[in-house]
Protein backbone atom coordinates (compact mmCIF):
# COMPACT_ATOMS: atom_id res chain seq x y z
CA UNK A 1 0.00 0.00 0.00
CA UNK A 2 1.02 3.62 -0.42
CA UNK A 3 1.84 5.31 2.87
CA UNK A 4 1.10 8.73 1.39
CA UNK A 5 -2.64 8.01 1.15
CA UNK A 6 -2.83 7.02 4.80
CA UNK A 7 -0.69 9.97 5.88
CA UNK A 8 -2.65 12.57 3.94
CA UNK A 9 -6.08 11.23 4.92
CA UNK A 10 -5.01 10.98 8.55
CA UNK A 11 -3.51 14.47 8.64
CA UNK A 12 -6.59 16.07 7.08
CA UNK A 13 -8.81 14.12 9.46
CA UNK A 14 -6.91 15.41 12.49
CA UNK A 15 -7.48 19.00 11.43
CA UNK A 16 -11.11 18.56 10.39
CA UNK A 17 -10.44 20.89 7.48
CA UNK A 18 -7.00 21.81 6.19
CA UNK A 19 -5.25 23.21 3.15
CA UNK A 20 -2.27 21.67 1.46
CA UNK A 21 0.34 23.80 3.18
CA UNK A 22 -0.94 22.70 6.61
CA UNK A 23 -0.74 19.04 5.61
CA UNK A 24 2.75 19.47 4.20
CA UNK A 25 3.87 21.23 7.41
CA UNK A 26 2.43 18.49 9.60
CA UNK A 27 4.04 15.67 7.65
CA UNK A 28 7.40 17.43 7.70
CA UNK A 29 6.97 18.04 11.44
CA UNK A 30 6.42 14.28 11.88
CA UNK A 31 9.57 13.64 9.81
CA UNK A 32 7.48 11.74 7.25
CA UNK A 33 9.46 13.32 4.41
CA UNK A 34 12.49 11.41 5.72
CA UNK A 35 10.96 7.94 6.16
CA UNK A 36 8.28 7.90 3.46
CA UNK A 37 7.49 9.29 0.02
CA UNK A 38 5.70 12.27 1.59
CA UNK A 39 7.54 14.89 -0.42
CA UNK A 40 5.79 18.21 -1.27
CA UNK A 41 4.89 17.19 -4.82
CA UNK A 42 3.55 13.82 -3.65
CA UNK A 43 1.45 15.45 -0.94
CA UNK A 44 -0.25 17.94 -3.27
CA UNK A 45 -0.77 15.24 -5.89
CA UNK A 46 -2.30 12.93 -3.29
CA UNK A 47 -4.68 15.67 -2.12
CA UNK A 48 -5.95 16.24 -5.64
CA UNK A 49 -6.24 12.52 -6.40
CA UNK A 50 -8.06 11.77 -3.15
CA UNK A 51 -10.47 14.61 -3.89
CA UNK A 52 -11.01 13.30 -7.42
CA UNK A 53 -11.79 9.85 -5.97
CA UNK A 54 -14.36 11.30 -3.57
CA UNK A 55 -12.29 10.63 -0.45
CA UNK A 56 -11.71 14.33 0.25
CA UNK A 57 -14.12 17.21 -0.23
CA UNK A 58 -12.74 20.50 -1.57
CA UNK A 59 -13.85 23.78 0.02
CA UNK A 60 -12.97 27.01 -1.76
CA UNK A 61 -12.23 29.72 0.79
CA UNK A 62 -11.08 33.35 0.64
CA UNK A 63 -9.22 34.35 -2.51
CA UNK A 64 -5.50 34.92 -2.29
CA UNK A 65 -4.38 38.40 -1.31
CA UNK A 66 -1.93 38.13 -4.20
CA UNK A 67 -4.86 37.99 -6.60
CA UNK A 68 -4.71 34.29 -7.32
CA UNK A 69 -7.55 31.77 -7.29
CA UNK A 70 -9.36 30.89 -4.05
CA UNK A 71 -7.45 28.74 -1.62
CA UNK A 72 -8.71 25.15 -1.28
CA UNK A 73 -9.30 23.46 2.04
CA UNK A 74 -9.87 19.71 2.23
CA UNK A 75 -12.20 17.69 4.44
CA UNK A 76 -12.40 13.90 4.71
CA UNK A 77 -15.65 12.45 3.33
CA UNK A 78 -17.45 9.39 4.71
CA UNK A 79 -15.78 7.31 2.00
CA UNK A 80 -12.45 8.88 2.94
CA UNK A 81 -12.95 7.93 6.58
CA UNK A 82 -13.67 4.33 5.57
CA UNK A 83 -10.55 4.30 3.38
CA UNK A 84 -8.45 5.78 6.18
CA UNK A 85 -9.43 3.04 8.62
CA UNK A 86 -9.01 0.31 5.99
CA UNK A 87 -5.48 1.53 5.25
CA UNK A 88 -4.71 1.91 8.96
CA UNK A 89 -5.82 -1.62 9.77
CA UNK A 90 -3.83 -3.02 6.86
CA UNK A 91 -0.72 -1.09 7.91
CA UNK A 92 -0.81 -2.51 11.44
CA UNK A 93 -1.85 -6.09 10.68
CA UNK A 94 0.07 -7.11 7.58
CA UNK A 95 3.68 -8.26 7.87
CA UNK A 96 4.10 -7.53 4.15
CA UNK A 97 3.77 -3.76 4.50
CA UNK A 98 6.81 -1.61 3.83
CA UNK A 99 8.34 0.14 6.82
CA UNK A 100 6.90 3.50 5.72
CA UNK A 101 3.36 2.07 5.72
CA UNK A 102 3.90 0.53 9.16
CA UNK A 103 5.32 3.82 10.44
CA UNK A 104 2.29 5.68 9.11
CA UNK A 105 0.03 3.14 10.80
CA UNK A 106 1.82 3.63 14.12
CA UNK A 107 1.28 7.36 13.80
CA UNK A 108 -2.49 6.86 13.71
CA UNK A 109 -2.92 3.66 15.77
CA UNK A 110 -4.48 5.62 18.65
CA UNK A 111 -7.45 6.41 16.38
CA UNK A 112 -8.51 2.80 17.00
CA UNK A 113 -9.79 1.22 20.21
CA UNK A 114 -6.95 -0.23 22.28
CA UNK A 115 -8.17 -3.83 21.98
CA UNK A 116 -8.43 -3.58 18.20
CA UNK A 117 -4.92 -2.18 17.89
CA UNK A 118 -3.60 -5.14 19.92
CA UNK A 119 -5.58 -7.59 17.79
CA UNK A 120 -4.21 -6.11 14.55
CA UNK A 121 -0.64 -6.30 15.83
CA UNK A 122 -1.19 -9.90 16.88
CA UNK A 123 -2.28 -10.58 13.29
CA UNK A 124 1.03 -9.07 12.18
CA UNK A 125 2.94 -11.50 14.41
CA UNK A 126 0.95 -14.43 13.05
CA UNK A 127 1.81 -13.36 9.52
CA UNK A 128 5.50 -13.07 10.38
CA UNK A 129 5.46 -16.55 11.91
CA UNK A 130 3.79 -18.02 8.81
CA UNK A 131 6.36 -16.32 6.60
CA UNK A 132 9.21 -17.67 8.74
CA UNK A 133 7.77 -21.19 8.62
CA UNK A 134 7.52 -21.02 4.83
CA UNK A 135 11.21 -20.05 4.60
CA UNK A 136 12.37 -22.77 6.99
CA UNK A 137 10.67 -25.44 4.87
CA UNK A 138 13.66 -24.99 2.55
CA UNK A 139 16.27 -23.36 4.76
CA UNK A 140 17.57 -24.52 8.16
CA UNK A 141 18.95 -21.51 10.06
CA UNK A 142 21.11 -23.85 12.16
CA UNK A 143 23.08 -24.82 9.04
CA UNK A 144 23.88 -21.19 8.21
CA UNK A 145 23.42 -19.33 4.94
CA UNK A 146 26.39 -21.02 3.26
CA UNK A 147 24.24 -24.09 2.53
CA UNK A 148 22.85 -22.18 -0.46
CA UNK A 149 25.95 -20.20 -1.32
CA UNK A 150 25.68 -16.43 -1.13
CA UNK A 151 21.97 -16.70 -2.07
CA UNK A 152 21.45 -18.18 1.38
CA UNK A 153 22.10 -14.72 2.79
CA UNK A 154 18.71 -13.67 1.38
CA UNK A 155 16.90 -16.37 3.37
CA UNK A 156 19.05 -15.57 6.38
CA UNK A 157 17.90 -11.94 6.09
CA UNK A 158 14.25 -13.07 5.89
CA UNK A 159 14.60 -15.19 9.02
CA UNK A 160 16.25 -12.38 11.00
CA UNK A 161 13.70 -9.85 9.73
CA UNK A 162 10.82 -12.10 10.80
CA UNK A 163 12.35 -12.73 14.23
CA UNK A 164 13.18 -9.09 14.92
CA UNK A 165 9.84 -7.92 13.56
CA UNK A 166 7.93 -10.31 15.81
CA UNK A 167 10.06 -9.39 18.83
CA UNK A 168 9.47 -5.67 18.29
CA UNK A 169 5.74 -6.17 17.75
CA UNK A 170 5.40 -8.21 20.96
CA UNK A 171 7.09 -5.39 22.85
CA UNK A 172 4.66 -2.86 21.40
CA UNK A 173 1.69 -5.08 22.29
CA UNK A 174 2.99 -5.37 25.85
CA UNK A 175 3.26 -1.58 26.19
CA UNK A 176 -0.22 -1.00 24.74
CA UNK A 177 -1.79 -3.75 26.87
CA UNK A 178 -0.04 -2.21 29.89
CA UNK A 179 -1.89 1.08 29.40
CA UNK A 180 0.49 3.15 27.28
CA UNK A 181 -0.99 5.97 25.20
CA UNK A 182 -4.55 7.20 24.88
CA UNK A 183 -6.66 5.28 22.37
CA UNK A 184 -10.06 5.99 20.85
CA UNK A 185 -12.82 6.26 23.41
CA UNK A 186 -10.44 6.72 26.34
CA UNK A 187 -10.23 10.50 26.53
CA UNK A 188 -8.50 13.39 24.82
CA UNK A 189 -5.98 11.93 22.35
CA UNK A 190 -2.53 13.26 21.60
CA UNK A 191 -2.66 15.15 18.30
CA UNK A 192 0.67 16.29 16.93
CA UNK A 193 -0.32 18.94 14.41
CA UNK A 194 1.02 22.41 13.90
CA UNK A 195 -0.80 25.69 14.44
CA UNK A 196 -2.25 27.03 11.22
CA UNK A 197 0.01 29.44 9.35
CA UNK A 198 -0.70 31.60 6.31
CA UNK A 199 -0.18 29.78 3.03
CA UNK A 200 2.91 31.31 1.39
CA UNK A 201 2.00 29.97 -2.05
CA UNK A 202 2.10 32.84 -4.58
CA UNK A 203 -1.03 31.47 -6.18
CA UNK A 204 -2.72 31.19 -2.79
CA UNK A 205 -4.36 28.00 -3.95
CA UNK A 206 -3.71 26.09 -0.73
CA UNK A 207 -2.71 23.08 -2.81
Amino acid sequence: MSAIRLLVLGAVRQHGRAHGYQIRNDLEYWGADEWSNAKPGSIYHALKQLAKQGLLFEHEVAPSTAGGPPRVEYEVTAAGTAEFFALLRAALSSHEQNSDALSAGLGFMVDLPRAEAVDLLEQRIAGLERWRSAVTEHYDPADGPEQFGHIGEIMNLWIHSADRGAEWTRGLIQRIAGGAYTFAGEGEPFVGVLVDEPDPSPAGDGR
